[in-house]
């Protein structure tokens, strides 16, 4: 009763906190950070033309006021891990904030380009992995369902930094309807609170849990407003955060493979844009009508909520197969 007690006060500090900053937040993006939507989307998404983006804050620095509250309050303890996954969270929100600040500055949908994107990404990834290695983790990958442990030696360094990399791309390329990637993220991050709080033989643990739960909050705080009919948008500055910080916890808690249960969604539309590339690179022709898939199904007639409420309940169903492997078996 403790641990869901526990939990529980971390989602509704988390929640509270990001619902009332919403209010403070979104008025001021009107003014400043109104979104541009690309011509190639369906009518329905050229309505969106002008909501206001990165709405990331909105639960960012939420879960970030709300985990030094825990702390001050001594409900959770500061751990090294922690710090990790903190720092993570902190970084990629920085370099997705940059993205969005240029694609609001040019009045346009072009940011940082690919390259630097993905350099800045992987500069992060590389300072994980350093202070990570840095607390005395092993470079072995654990397959828990089947028992089994490898040691990757020096790979496990570029496991990790492809890990991080592809999982923050992955909730990017996914944020492409109205609570999409939010809803998703709440579920992935239930998952892995109860996944890592159930990980007893990581410094921390409880501590990245009650994180997780803590972000589960805000990101629920943010749907009030990013739910269909969104009044506002989580941009780059959420989604990367998002996705990095989810491959941080899967990693700490020593669930790498997990990862690719819980994220499935994230997992398969990334799939699908890879698909696409190498149909139109190598076979000069399209597989899917519009990528990501989300967008696939909208030109086939499906209405935006069916969507996001058909993909919310497949990552649902993964995420639950996941604790019962992650943590029951």
């Amino acid at each position: 009763m403790y641990v869901i007690t526990k939990a529980m006060l971390a989602l509704m500090v988390g929640f509270v906190i990001s619902v009332i900053f919403g209010l403070i937040a979104i008025p001021v993006l009107k003014k400043i950070a109104r979104q541009k939507v690309s011509t190639y989307l369906e009518k329905a998404h050229q309505e969106k033309e002008g909501t206001p983006t990165m709405g990331g804050i909105i639960f960012i620095l939420p879960t970030i006021a709300a985990t030094l509250i825990l702390l001050l309050m001594n409900k959770i303890e500061f751990s090294y891990n922690l710090l990790v996954v903190l720092f993570v969270f902190l970084a990629y929100a920085v370099l997705g904030f940059i993205d969005d600040f240029l694609i609001i500055k040019r009045r346009n949908n072009v940011g940082l380009t690919e390259f630097q994107k993905l350099a800045g990404q992987l500069f992060i990834a590389l300072i994980f992995f350093a202070i990570y290695m840095k607390g005395g983790a092993e470079p072995v990958l654990d397959i828990y369902v089947l028992n089994i442990r490898i040691d990757m030696g020096w790979f496990y360094g570029v496991f990790l930094l492809f890990t991080l990399i592809a999982s923050s791309n992955a909730v990017n390329i996914t944020d492409g309807l109205d609570g999409l990637a939010g809803g998703l993220s709440v579920i992935a991050f239930l998952t892995f609170g109860m996944i890592t709080w159930a990980s007893n033989g990581i410094p921390g643990n409880v501590d990245i849990a009650v994180f997780c739960f803590v972000l589960v909050g805000a990101l629920l705080g943010f749907l009030v407003y990013n739910t269909h009919p969104a009044k506002v948008f989580m941009g780059d500055t959420g989604s990367l955060s998002l996705g990095a910080t989810l491959a941080s916890v899967a990693i700490i808690s020593k669930h790498e493979i997990t990862l690719l249960v819980v994220a499935g969604v994230f997992v398969f539309e990334t799939l699908v844009c890879i698909i696409q590339i190498i149909g139109m690179v190598y076979f000069r022709r399209k597989i899917f009508l519009m990528t990501p898939f989300h967008h696939h199904l909208e030109k086939l007639g499906w209405s935006e909520q069916d969507i996001v409420k058909l993909f919310w309940v497949i990552g649902l169903v993964l995420s639950m197969s996941a604790i019962i492997f992650g943590v029951w078996i």
